[in-house]
């Protein structure tokens, strides 16, 4: 066994702490779409508005679209992402087209097959606002619908306003840069892993790069947060994905979202996604749990078989901002230990899109420890920071 789990999770107890991140809440952070000295003004004049939201979507305690309808402001059209416009699809599930209850608006969906907008969904509008919570993990959807949103608005001529929100992971940067011709949903863009940077600073980033494709530029403004720094931990009031229900699974997201390209659960179907993880064929761990249907998981991995695993529901998060980077032994010690190691990646090739890269699959196959990894890493994640200087809005203390 390449490192013992038990000892690499008691050394979360023990580990000195450095440099820790302070978390904050909503009541020491304004969000973007409260500043409205700084917008509403330019959004009243223009005759018709769309909004690219969800659940997160909120100033206060009120929806964003509810708030700017009722000072004023001509929003016609929602556009809803992954999870839908309330959040309650499942992680990859069909989100259907069509009118909010609450508001009367047409809701436009930009997942399953639809997830660019089209000149027709674009039809009339001045300007489109993105305004949703992210997690800082590239291979979280937002950040592709975000890309999918400026491309089209960039090509049909309409602006671009991103109301910008903290990034509960934006304390650290790691994880391998994904490399061209691994593009895909869940990673369209030459950015690491843990990006560390909000969304609002990545818009900027991939209009000042080019990263839209055909070289067009998006007509973007960026409403920033106040009283935000990197080294703060943003505490979420309302979870930004069904199966993201707490700050602990948030912050383990980035490094056990891995696990979702092999045979292995990571506890979808359970009350603690993304904070265990197992496999019913281990033969080592000291937790045990059964995936079942639940409303982020109709049919989860290994439903109603027992697996074996980890539980790092208390301490999991601990570690992470304790290193500051991803932990990649929970991945190299469960490949380390898994009897049918022909069977440890799903064929479909998730996990190399996940990562990006097809490296850190052949470095775990060929028995590479975690530093010779991250070693392989660090020329990419070097100039990626020093791109990444160029945009940032908020300070790193």
């Amino acid at each position: 066994m390449r490192h013992s789990l038990l000892l690499f999770l008691f050394a979360a107890f023990i580990s000195p702490l450095f440099s820790q991140p302070l978390f904050k809440t909503d009541a020491d952070i304004t969000m973007g779409a409260a500043r409205t000295d700084l917008y509403l003004e330019a959004l009243k004049s223009a005759s018709q508005v769309g909004v690219v939201a969800n659940h997160t979507t909120i100033v206060g305690e009120q929806h964003l679209a509810d708030q700017l309808l009722e000072m004023g402001v001509k929003v016609t059209k929602v556009f809803a992402p992954e999870h839908g416009f309330r959040g309650k699809a499942d992680a990859g599930e069909k989100v259907e087209s069509g009118k909010d209850a609450k508001t009367g608006l047409p809701i436009i969906s930009l997942y399953g097959s639809h997830k660019k907008p089209t000149a027709d969904d674009l039809e009339g509008l001045n300007v489109v606002i993105f305004d949703i919570q992210d997690v800082g993990a590239r291979f979280y959807t937002y950040v592709s619908t975000m890309t999918y949103v400026m491309e089209a608005c960039a090509e049909h001529g309409v602006s671009v306003i991103v109301f910008d929100r903290p990034n509960p992971n934006g304390f650290y940067v790691d994880g391998p840069v994904l490399q061209e011709g691994f593009e895909s949903f869940v990673g369209m863009l030459p950015i690491p892993v843990v990006h560390g940077m909000t969304i609002g600073e990545l818009a900027k980033m991939i209009n000042g790069e080019g990263w839209l494709e055909g070289d067009v530029q998006c007509d973007l403004t960026v409403i920033p947060c106040e009283g935000y720094k990197h080294n703060d931990i943003y505490t979420l009031p309302i979870k930004p994905s069904p199966n993201l229900p707490t700050m602990n699974s948030i912050l383990l997201y980035p490094s056990l979202c891995f696990f979702e390209g092999t045979d292995f659960s990571v506890g979808r179907g359970t009350d603690t996604p993304f904070e265990v993880f197992g496999h019913p064929n281990l033969s080592v761990g000291s937790f045990m749990f059964v995936p079942k249907p639940n409303q982020g998981a109709k049919h989860p991995k290994h439903e109603g078989v027992p697996c074996l695993g980890w539980d790092l529901s208390e301490i999991g998060g601990k570690r992470i901002q304790q290193k500051q980077s991803l932990i990649l032994d929970w991945v190299l010690d469960a490949y380390e230990n898994f009897p049918q190691k022909d069977k440890f990646f799903l064929e479909n090739g998730f996990f190399d899109k996940l990562a990006g890269t097809d490296q850190l699959r052949k470095q775990i196959l060929s028995g590479m420890t975690e530093e010779q990894i991250r070693a392989s890493w660090e020329p990419e994640l070097s100039d990626f920071k020093k791109k990444r200087e160029a945009y940032l809005l908020y300070p790193a203390k």
